[in-house]
């Protein structure tokens, strides 16, 4: 197992000597009605301006991502989910499977989900912290329904009942799910900051250790799967994981701003990235938000998925 997992490992790195991050702002479109035959001329209306998206917007839609993803890693990991403190006053609740702790059979995936359940807590911890210096609101845990896992793993075609936290090699499904639109999400929005000095340094932070979590996860994925020793469950676990990427690819075309595709995980490809450049995959804040509400289509969805009454703050609706 172990000179598998480097084998996987000296390959990813063989392919790729440096990694550049490279975004892409979101654009947003007007809609101009267009009026039908007249003598008189109709004077064109003045489009609506398209609203400012501050650096505060930013920062707290990437809080409510954190939210999402922090629950799952905590729960997996201990039980229970943020403190008190942690979720912020007026908190919605978070919906659970009765049983969370996940019965990690290998010592090391527990240690792994140990790790990355600190990480997102105290990425938590940092933007509620960065908001408040900078004098703004900080928007407490949205409602959270872990339970919609069952839901998306219907859509993305894995039969059966999927609970995530059921077992180590589900648990590992569900960290893919979150880990590779975090990378996504953090260098689809980097852009739009316009404070650089003060907050794109972080952000870049932030999406490395997305990258690295992201990077653990598909590595022991592709590492168990490719063991002489494999279990079914293992095998499952890889076509699974390959099963939401496709998934995802689709709802972010459904967007209406098409990502070039999704690097399906294998014994032979750990990293997700284009195949001419080697450069991460972006998303759209609209993209992301089609993803969490688990696929809707349509402008102005504003809730639903893993967010059953939407995210707080400003960045919330689908725009596409």
């Amino acid at each position: 197992m172990e000179k598998k997992l480097n084998d996987l490992i000296d390959k990813a790195l063989s392919r790729r000597t440096f990694m550049a991050g490279a975004g892409s702002a979101a654009a947003a479109s007007l809609i101009v009605g267009c009026g039908g035959k007249s003598s008189t001329p109709t004077p064109t209306p003045t489009p609506t301006p398209t609203p400012t998206v501050t650096d505060a917007d930013i920062l707290t839609f990437a809080l409510n991502l954190e939210y999402l993803e922090a629950e799952y890693y905590l729960y997996a990991a201990t039980g229970s989910g943020l403190s008190s403190a942690d979720a912020g006053s007026g908190a919605g609740t978070t919906i659970v499977p009765p049983a969370t702790k996940v019965p990690f059979a290998a010592s090391y995936i527990q240690q792994y989900a140990n790790e990355i359940a600190q990480d997102e807590l105290n990425h938590v911890r940092f933007l509620r912290s960065a908001l408040q210096a900078a004098g703004a609101t900080v928007q407490p845990r949205p409602a959270i329904d872990l339970t919609f896992f069952a839901g998306l793993a219907t859509a993305a075609g894995i039969t059966g009942t999927f609970n995530p936290f059921a077992d180590e090699n589900s648990f590992l499904v569900g960290a893919f799910v979150f880990e590779d639109v975090g990378v996504t999400a953090y260098l689809g929005a980097a852009p739009l900051i316009t404070n650089k000095a003060a907050y794109l340094g972080a952000a870049a932070g932030i999406l490395g250790t997305e990258a690295y979590h992201a990077a653990e996860i598909r590595t022991i994925i592709a590492a168990n799967a490719a063991a002489s020793s494999a279990t079914a469950a293992q095998a499952a676990a890889l076509v699974n994981a390959n099963l939401v990427s496709a998934l995802r690819g689709k709802i972010s075309a459904a967007s209406g701003n098409m990502i070039a595709g999704e690097t399906p995980v294998s014994t032979s490809t750990i990293v997700a990235s284009d195949t001419t450049n080697a450069i991460a995959f972006a998303r759209t804040t609209d993209q992301v938000l089609h993803i969490v509400y688990g696929g809707t289509a349509g402008v102005g969805v504003a809730k639903g998925g893993f967010f059953p009454v939407g995210l707080n703050g400003n960045i919330k609706s689908t725009t596409t």
